[in-house]
């Protein structure tokens, strides 16, 4: 009787475009994620660890489950989806991007436009985010079509009570054919990148991102902790992104706590500035710079003022989403991005009519343990 052949599996990294210095992105091929053995699955970690973000084409008949099960190998004990119950909060900027799926709830649905009946979800609308809704300005309406910009840098978290997802799967199941856009950063710096495919999702690498820091300020990086404020997503409802989607423009619009839902100070969350990769001990400056309101310092003293705070993290890691550093994914049916979410930034980009119908499956899993952060001297 022959025996069964495990199918070999390659790494790939991605051709990036000649000129940029994007440091996160690999194809990887010949593995059965619907039927993953344990060595296929050490070999996808060991992968995803070295670039961060790892692509799987032609993923169209992977099962919600299998998608699930795969990003729950990543940490085993993990059943409930990253972002726990924030998206039941109406007043949360989250709460219209997402459709879970009643017979796997730890994978969301997200996407555009209107859905007939899609895995137990029937009359369904879904709605790409834009910008225009969450920017403190806009690209003129005459040049939106051809123009966009990065609607947010974040991390998948939800940054009070539940620890952040160590990785995020994200699947293309319906893409829409459309023309590409100019990405725009609209922040004085004249700085844009040309031909993005339309919905692309922005990738870059928080590991790049702590590499480019002077001396100083990875001394800074590595001995800052950072506090989000409570309910973050609902905290910032009211408040408006810089240009970039690089963290919010400071206004006073960010919710008080009197109106926020009740908070257990022991449920705020803190961490280390900079998250340590598991694999090769390296180090990114990983912060969501939209949900950030304070900065412990290595003496324990505590930077409140939240223009401040902001400026801060904005100028450290500005420099790390620069056009030279992003991948923009050029997204087609059945692909599959697994990505290190305690290693990358990403951000949604594009838009599309009311009519366009593109539907991605996501899922993310509250981590056991909090991210690694720098080993102590």
């Amino acid at each position: 009787m022959p025996h069964a052949v495990t199918p070999e599996i390659s790494v790939h990294p991605i051709c990036h475009p000649e000129g940029t210095n994007v440091r996160c992105g690999a194809e990887i091929r010949g593995a059965d994620l619907e039927d993953l053995t344990d060595d296929a699955f050490s070999q996808i970690r060991t992968a995803l660890y070295e670039h961060q973000a790892v692509l799987f084409k032609s993923q169209q008949k992977l099962s919600p489950r299998a998608q699930y099960e795969l990003t729950r190998r990543f940490d085993p004990s993990c059943t409930s989806y990253g972002h726990g119950k924030t998206l039941d909060a109406k007043k949360s900027v989250l709460h219209p991007d997402l459709k879970t799926i009643p017979h796997q709830p730890q994978v969301q649905v997200i996407g555009n436009g209107p859905v007939a009946e899609f895995e137990g979800l029937k009359n369904i609308t879904l709605k790409h985010p834009h910008h225009k809704t969450f920017h403190a300005t806009a690209v003129p309406e005459d040049e939106d079509r051809k123009n966009t910009r990065f609607y947010r840098w974040h991390i998948d978290a939800a940054l009070y009570n539940l620890n952040p997802p160590r990785v995020t799967s994200l699947m293309a199941v319906s893409v829409p054919s459309s023309s590409k856009q100019t990405l725009r950063y609209d922040d004085g710096s004249d700085e844009s990148i040309s031909n993005v495919p339309r919905g692309s999702t922005a990738f870059v690498s928080s590991f790049a991102m702590y590499d480019h820091l002077s001396d100083e300020d990875k001394e800074f990086a590595r001995t800052t902790k950072v506090q989000y404020a409570p309910h973050p997503y609902i905290w910032m409802s009211g408040a408006r992104s810089r240009s970039d989607g690089l963290g919010m423009v400071s206004e006073g619009k960010e919710l008080p706590r009197s109106e926020l839902p009740p908070i257990e100070e022991e449920k705020i969350c803190v961490l280390p500035m900079c998250w340590r990769n598991p694999v090769t001990g390296k180090l990114a400056l990983q912060v969501h710079p939209s949900a950030v309101e304070k900065l412990i310092l290595k003496d324990g003293s505590v930077i409140d003022d939240l223009a401040e705070v902001r400026e801060i993290v904005h100028r450290l890691q500005r420099p790390g989403i620069g056009p030279e550093n992003v991948w923009c994914v050029d997204w087609e049916e059945g692909d599959l991005v697994l990505f290190n979410n305690h290693g990358v930034l990403h951000s949604v980009t594009g838009s599309f009519e009311p009519e366009e119908v593109r539907i991605f499956r996501q899922c993310n899993l509250a981590a056991s343990e909090p991210p690694l952060g720098p080993v102590e001297a």
